[in-house]
């Protein structure tokens, strides 16, 4: 694959993040897991991705997320919300915020519902994102910007609703391979030539979470023990209300199937996925599949519903907020936005929703039709 030519700006940028990466395998005496290198190319405070100012989110920059699309996934979700806080009181706290846009959308349609809430936090480590929110917020809901907090770490308790899209899949994730002379961890070493695969035994906590899954040798797939942890430390400081997740992902069967024996990781960079994951680190956005399974394992909390993106939003209304007024250029783009959210070929299958509950809670409407918690 051909891929665009980066700007001489970025190609710098990733060469001194390059630097830092050689010097954490050297440090490490010769490689780093891959968790390890996945977590400096994505989040390093100074070029990893997610700090620099090249565009991420929309049709202009390497991804295309929900909210992206335009408002009815945010006045979906919001709808969900809506019946939580109706319940619980509290307020919203958004794990990863993106550009802003579904804040934006859900703040607006939850003053149209009558159930603005108390406080909206986002946790967000990126200066340049917050920065992006703040601008989208300002532009779109500013009479409900005072109501916005931005958070650097998570909140010693939360009553109300935990929501993150997207979130999920761009945690670092143990790179394991399996053979008939054991299980290994795929890590990340130095050359003179640039970044290198090494392979090493597995020990402790990856060894003994590889350990419980079955899979016929030659396989290769991730881990995901942070996504496991953030789930985990989430479910422990909610008081009262709901964890909502959306993101891409399976469940563990479906997640290790024989066919899928070479992992779920790719890299996104300006509309083209690729799985060189160890070019130009910085520039390309890394990701990988979710196991809602080890999150239900995870939390320790009821799980509410789990279901697909296209079952979640019709049960919230995503049809009726269409309007019956076709002919109109807002009518024809709201049923483009519709098929690409629900369609199986697009965002609709492959994008699922979990939800944890925990105290006194009554059915969610995001997952009255349809639920598959029995696969998980």
């Amino acid at each position: 694959m051909t891929l665009p030519p980066p700007s001489d700006a970025e190609l710098a940028a990733s060469v001194r993040l390059l630097g830092r990466i050689r010097t954490a395998i050297y440090s490490a005496g010769g490689a780093i897991s891959f968790a390890e290198f996945m977590r400096l190319a994505l989040y390093d405070p100074h070029d990893g991705y997610y700090s620099g100012s090249q565009p991420k989110f929309g049709a202009g920059g390497d991804f295309v997320t929900a909210p992206e699309l335009g408002p009815l996934f945010g006045r979906c979700l919001a709808r969900q919300i809506a019946q939580v806080l109706a319940i619980t009181g509290g307020g919203v706290l958004e794990l990863g915020a993106g550009s802003g846009a579904l804040a934006a959308t859900l703040l607006s349609e939850l003053a149209q519902l009558g159930s603005t809430p108390e406080q909206y936090a986002v946790l967000e480590v990126s200066g340049h994102l917050r920065h992006c929110q703040m601008e989208t917020l300002a532009r779109f809901v500013p009479a409900e910007l005072h109501r916005v907090t931005w958070l650097d770490r998570l909140p010693a308790d939360w009553i109300g609703c935990v929501i993150g899209n997207e979130v999920l899949d761009a945690l670092p994730v143990e790179l394991i391979e399996w053979d008939t002379k054991g299980i290994f961890q795929v890590c990340v070493g130095a050359s003179s030539e640039g970044l290198v695969w090494r392979r090493h035994a597995a020990l402790n906590e990856v060894l003994a979470a590889a350990r419980e899954l079955v899979v016929a040798p030659p396989y290769r797939s991730e881990i995901g023990l942070e996504a496991r942890a953030l789930v985990r430390t989430l479910a422990e400081r909610l008081r009262h209300g709901v964890l909502l997740l959306c993101d891409y992902g399976f469940p563990r069967r479906e997640f290790y199937h024989p066919q899928r024996n070479t992992g779920t990781l790719r890299c996104h960079y300006r509309q083209h996925a690729h799985d060189s994951l160890l070019l130009q680190p910085g520039l390309h956005d890394i990701s990988a599949h979710v196991d809602f399974s080890a999150l239900r394992d995870a939390t320790g909390l009821p799980c509410l519903g789990y279901t697909s993106q296209a079952n979640f939003l019709l049960n919230c209304g995503l049809a009726e907020l269409l309007g019956p007024a076709k002919d109109t250029p807002q009518y024809w783009h709201g049923a483009q936005e519709i098929s690409r959210l629900t369609s199986p070929a697009e965002m609709g299958e492959l994008f699922k929703l979990i939800a944890f509950g925990a105290g006194e809670l009554p059915p969610l409407l995001g997952f009255s039709r349809a639920d598959r918690r029995a696969s998980l």
